[in-house]
This record gives structure tokens, sequence and C-alpha cells, in this order.
């Protein structure tokens, strides 16, 4: 089957499915859901991601569930629902109805069974099997030759470089290069650094395949735009102004690349003139754009975006791309800037200390994009950037220790199709950096939000100020209790920051880099036992329910940047 972004673009087909059309009680017509075709585009090493295109359903009852397992084993395992994607519009993109969501915590080169499972009481209801493999850790060929490289040769050897080579650069400084050779699937040319080598300079590698630049120091940039399953790990790239001040990025819609384990450092300084999208800032940590990237394990540094997707015209086919235990600080305007995900972004478990702001959507088309399991100290204007019409976020398991508003969301424009659980928000009293309000200690303050399309519930809430008030769409509260009774929140709990088991001061002064805090909490605290089930998710929580926020409470937390 074809996989059809919000573009219209198509990719690589995913395995048939069987599809079984059971009995259903409902009375059709309008309000019967007509099952389109399902689509597994661009797994990665660790999720899937899953597409139901559907009509009908009128009344926005139907409901897709998902069970998994390893092929051929026993027994089946429960993902999360599909999210129902309504028709719509943003910003020059448009998205046709589906069911769409992803697989998580998979393991890499394993093929998988799926039940789909379409649910609608109206009529339609039918179920679908079908497989899918996720990618396997990039590695070299095996007894892959290994051709020494020196400045003076490097030239040389590299123009008949064939697939499988393993280019091993000895001791020394290497000006900047373009790279026009590239390897077979199991075939990558490898180019590998080690101690001494450096390259003064910019790395282009442009419309090349299955390339993997591992152990390099670069002072410049490195930029893969058009390329297929590019490999950049272990590297430390230093940005220069001569190239814009960039890390490393492709500007040109690209495929499957994996960029891992590598320092990336910016030049923009930790000053309240840098913050905000007017700043005295420059440059992209790791930018990318296409389907099917991973990122993951980096630590990014001093850049004006952290991590990014592209915007506007120039983003194309952004979907199935993770962001995971990224290691973020110092970025002056966001730190994760997953705007324009067309559908399944998974920014997970990433780690945001002082970043002005930490995670950004502007906007969602129609989602879902997932932010999972971060955890954000000091995000100095807001933690969730879900601006220009964003629609369909997804909030499980955050941790949010911030200046001001704990949760605010100033669009000015409808924020729509959210959906949070299982968050802690804690803010206090605010003031202004660079212009720009941290908001003044309200818990949660998303005046724009579409209360009809959206749902937050079981979020842990809390202010030095000592109140607890706030606004979700037209509804304002003022106490626990107000907010419980009035709004989707029904199960909120209030929160301080005694909750963390070890001492975490409030960011009262956003400027000052302070050390990263533990923000696990306490066992005992009013945060543990008071989070929802969710499968695929929290799977395996201890107590009688999952704690609050990015951390069970007692569990070692997990790596954050280079492993």
């Amino acid at each position: 089957m074809l996989a059809s972004d919000a573009a219209g673009n198509t990719s690589a087909a995913s395995a048939p499915a069987r599809a079984t059309t059971l009995a259903s009680g409902g009375g059709g017509g309008a309000n019967a859901t007509v099952a389109g075709a399902t689509s597994l585009p661009f797994p990665t090493l660790n999720h899937l991601t899953v597409e139901w295109a559907f009509s009908g359903d009128a009344n926005a009852n139907g409901v897709v569930t998902v069970r998994y397992r390893p092929s051929g084993t026993l027994p089946w395992r429960e993902a999360m629902p599909l999210r129902r994607v309504p028709a719509g519009d943003n910003e020059g993109f448009s998205w046709t109805s589906r069911h769409s969501g992803s697989v998580f915590n998979l393991q890499p080169g394993t093929v998988y069974e799926l039940e789909l499972t379409l649910t609608d009481p109206d009529g339609g209801t039918t179920t679908r099997t079908t497989t899918a493999t996720t990618r396997p850790l990039p590695a070299p060929m095996p007894n892959a030759p290994i051709k020494a490289v020196t400045p003076a040769t490097f030239a040389s050897v590299a123009a008949g470089a064939q697939p499988g080579d393993i280019l091993l650069l000895g001791a020394g400084t290497y000006a900047g290069f373009d790279w026009s050779r590239s390897g077979t699937e199991g075939k990558p040319i490898v180019l590998r650094g080690g101690s001494g080598v450096v390259i003064n300079g910019a790395i282009n590698l442009f419309t090349q395949a299955w390339v993997h630049l591992e152990g390099l120091t670069v002072n410049g940039r490195i930029r893969f735009n058009g390329s297929r399953h590019v490999v950049i790990q272990r590297c430390t790239v230093n940005a220069s102004s001569a190239f814009g001040g960039d890390g490393i990025v492709t500007y040109t819609r690209a495929e499957n690349a994996y960029i891992a384990d590598n320092v990336v450092t910016g030049l923009t300084q930790w000053a309240e003139a840098s913050l905000g999208a007017s700043g005295n800032n420059l440059g992209e940590g790791i930018a990318v754009t296409g389907p099917g990237h991973v990122i993951l394990h980096n630590r990014v540094t001093g850049f004006r975006d952290g991590i990014s997707l592209l915007e506007d015209d120039e983003a194309v086919d952004q979907y199935s791309i993770d962001i995971l235990n990224n290691d973020l600080s110092g970025n002056a305007d966001d730190g994760i800037e997953a705007d324009f995900c067309f559908h399944n972004c998974r920014i997970v478990r990433n780690r945001l200390t002082h970043n002005f702001i930490a995670l950004s959507s502007q906007p969602g088309l129609g989602g879902p994009t997932y932010f999972i399991r971060n955890a954000i100290y000091n995000a100095v204007h807001v933690a969730f950037k879900l601006y220009r019409g964003s629609t369909g976020d997804v909030l499980l398991h955050n941790t949010v220790v911030k200046n001001g508003d704990a949760f605010g969301i100033y669009a000015g424009r409808p924020v729509a199709g959210l959906y949070a659980r299982n968050n802690l928000f804690l803010g206090g009293t605010g003031g202004t950096f660079n212009g720009y309000s941290s908001g003044t200690g309200r818990v949660l303050h998303l005046p724009d939000l579409v209360a009809a399309s959206s749902s937050l519930d079981h979020d842990g809430l809390g202010s030095t100020t000592g109140t607890l008030t706030g606004r979700l769409g037209d509804t304002a509260f003022s106490s626990l209790q107000a907010l419980r009774t009035s709004t989707t929140e029904q199960h909120a709990v209030q929160v301080d920051l005694t909750v963390f088991s070890t001492p975490v001061a409030y960011p009262a002064a956003p400027l000052t880099l302070s050390p990263t805090p533990d923000l696990r909490i306490r066992a005992d605290s009013a945060a543990a036992n008071a989070g929802q089930p969710l499968a695929n998710i929290n799977d395996g929580f201890a107590g009688l329910a999952p704690d609050l926020g990015a951390f069970e409470a007692g569990a070692e937390p997990p790596i954050y940047g280079p492993r």
C-alpha cells in the first residue's frame, strides 16, 4: 500500500494488510465509517507509524485500536489507540481524514505483526492485520576493507571509494570537502575519524546515499541536502559564522538519516539580548526535512534553535521522525522546533535546560505530534509553543519547571485537538525578558484552546504563588475544585516544588545558568500514583497507577546526550 503525506507525496509501499469486516449494529448512513487504505510509512529503529484513511463517520465516534507483537510470538501487546484526525488545512497545507498514530519502544531490525480494529457503532467496523519491519541499527559492511587516509592522500583515496569501504582518517587537519560517492544497502561508505582528526570547513554531502560520517571533529558544518540513509554519529561539530552558524543540516528533502551521539556547539550566547525570534542568535544545531529521520543522544548547545524541522514552503514530507534522548541547553529561540510536522513526529525523553522556548509545534498539521517524557527546566518564555493554529499535539508524561505560567500558550489563534495526560507543570512569579513575558504564575493559561476537540486530564499543577488559577478555552478557574468540575481536568492534582526527591530551585533568574536539576519525584508525593495508564507508554509502572511527569519514582533516569 502507498503512504501519502499531507502534501500529497507518496512513500514506499508498506506490507499488504489482511482485512476482516465484522458485524456492526449501526444504522449506516453518513455516520458510518467507510474504511480506506492503511499504510505504515517510513519505519524507524524504535517506532512504527500507522495511518488508516477513512470517510464518513459524521458523528466522529469511530475508534481504531492497535495490538502488536514481534512476528510469530505471543502474546499480543496493546498500543495506544490511533488519533482521529479530521480533514483540514492550515498554512498552505491540507490533509484528509484518517486515524493516525505510532507504536512506541520497539526493537530495531525486527518484524512486527499489527492488528488494527476500527470500531464504529454506526457501521463500518473492520479488523486488518499487517506486518512491518523496524530499521536495523546502521553498521558497516562485515569484513569491510579499511583504507588508511592522511590529509595528503584524502582526495585520491576518496575519489576511488567503493561501496563497503571504510576510509580511516589518520590524525591531522583536513580541509572541508564535497563528498560525491554513494554506498549501497548493506555496503555503506564509511568515513571514520578519531583522536586528532580535524576538518576545518564544511562537509557537503549532496544527493548521496548510504554514507557514514563517524568520529569526526568538524569546525564548520555538515550538510546532507537530498541524501538518503546518511549516518552522522560520534562527531563533534563546532559551528562557524562562515556557514551561517549551523551544525548538522539538510535544507532539501532527505530520507532516513541517523544522527546520533554528536556534540554540536553553536555561537549564540545565553543572554537576554539573544532571546526570541528577533534576538541576537544564530544557526540551527540540527535541522532536517523529509521523512524517517532519527535524531538521538546528541548534545546541542548555543544555537537559535537546537533541533528543528523546516518551516512553511521549505517543509517537505515531515513525518515519521524521531527526536529522542537529546540534551539541549542555551538555545535562544527553541530547544526543539517540531514545526510543520505532518504527522507522527515523536519528541521523546529529551532534557531541555535553559532554553527560551523548550518545545515548539508551530503548527502541527493535523497530527499527531507526540511530546512524551521530556524533562524541561527553565523554559524562559513557554514550555510548549503550540502556535499558528497548531492541531493534533499530544503531551504525555512531561515535567516542566519554569518561570511564570507553568503551561501557557499565547497563540492568538485556535489550538485544536490537544491531548494531554500525566504531565507535571510547575511555575511561579514571572517577568519580562527581552520583551517577552513569562506569565504571572498561572498553572494553565490556554485561552485559545478549542475545548470541544481537546482533552487534558491527570496532570499535576502548581505555582510558587500558592494559588491555582488559569484558563482553558472559555473557562476560567481559581481553585483545584473549580478546575476539576468545570474542565476535562477531572483528576488533576495540586503540587509544589517539594514533589521532587531532591531540592529543585525555582528559576527566579532565568538568565543565570544553574546546574541541571534532578526532576525525579518522591514516591510519597501527590504526583505518585496519580496518572492514567496508557498502553505502550507507561507499561510496567510501579504502584497503583503511573506517576506523573517524566519519571517513575525511584527509576533510573534515561541517558541524555552522547552515550
